[in-house]
């Protein structure tokens, strides 16, 4: 099972808030007006869905959930998908899901063998066993490697992202409309050393995902996470209720005190598991990734939402020109 001891903020936090916000933004400005050129309504969904009210309004146009004709088996045994999703609307978050070490053993055997690139940069491409020869020979802080569009080439990936179960949670909670998004697995490597800006991207900042309207995004541990491991933490109720400082801005990162200190230091859970562990959470409510300390963490992810997806770009790589 997975194990939650409570989060504290930590003195990475006040690294990643100093300085470089009005830097951060002008460097995303060139993926904001892709978006909104692919996609019109991306801008409304930006601007509005960080608001209450808006994104309440839009939680009432959901799609009711058509009832099953016969049950699917599941990879993840006799969990209920309208149980998980009432526990996601309490709490945000539900961490009952285990990956069959069958399954788990070849996602990681794929993340060992195949190449990832570094901090989202192309050009950084490297196995993950070779992480510390990759920082001396790019002269970088190299603190993730994702895989992108090569996780599709995983068999045991792909039957992830089908299984019955989580697009049957994802329509109980977002509507009927729900649709997959987005898989990626990726690697967060312990660093020495580490700048602001890297510490910036690798969102270690308590944040949220404003990606669409209503978004749900399972995760699964493929290696073991304990505390030196770069555990993700997770706010409970932050998903239905926000201060109203962080719905008036463009900013979806905040200081781990300020979030902390509103939404109350005992609804921060920090997730540790051994590998197959995973969890599923709204990602609007406030999360963050922690700083690997001792041990590299490789780690899945599967996405759903309620808008169409945008297929010219992989999570977190910038625009390519």
């Amino acid at each position: 099972m997975l194990d939650a001891p409570k989060s504290q903020p930590q003195d990475l936090e006040t690294i990643a808030r100093s300085g470089g916000v009005l830097r951060r933004m002008a460097a995303r400005i060139p993926t904001y007006l892709t978006d909104v050129r692919e996609n019109p309504v991306w801008l409304p969904m930006f601007l509005l869905a960080r608001t209450m009210p808006f994104r309440k309004a839009h939680w009432l146009t959901a799609k009711p959930v058509r009832s099953s004709a016969g049950a699917t088996p599941s990879m993840f045994g006799n969990l209920q998908a309208k149980a998980i999703a009432t526990e996601l609307r309490r709490t945000g978050i539900f961490v009952g899901l285990t990956l069959p070490a069958p399954i788990q053993e070849e996602i990681a055997r794929f993340g060992h063998e195949t190449p990832c690139f570094g901090n989202f940069e192309r050009r950084l491409e490297f196995l993950a066993g070779e992480h510390a020869s990759a920082e001396r020979r790019f002269g970088r802080t190299i603190l993730s490697g994702h895989h992108f569009e090569r996780v599709l080439q995983c068999d045991a990936a792909i039957a992830v992202q089908r299984d019955p179960l989580l697009l049957d949670v994802a329509r109980h909670y977002l509507g009927g409309e729900a649709k997959l998004i987005t898989t990626r697995t990726w690697w967060s490597f312990p660093a020495k050393s580490a700048s602001e800006s890297d510490l910036s991207r690798a969102s270690f900042k308590f944040h949220f995902d404003l990606d669409d309207w209503r978004m749900l995004k399972f995760f699964f541990y493929l290696s073991d996470v304990d505390a030196d491991a770069g555990p993700h933490v997770y706010v409970r109720g932050s998903h239905n209720r926000r201060r109203l400082k962080h719905q008036l801005t463009l900013l979806v990162g905040h200081p781990a005190d300020e979030v902390l200190s509103f939404y109350g230091e005992d609804s921060a859970i920090t997730l540790t598991g051994k590998a197959g562990t995973g969890f599923v959470e709204d990602p609007f409510g406030f999360h963050r990734g922690t700083l690997a300390k001792q041990s590299p963490r490789l780690m899945m992810e599967v996405g759903f939402g309620v808008s169409k997806p945008s297929k010219r770009r992989y999570h977190g790589e910038p625009t390519i020109r």
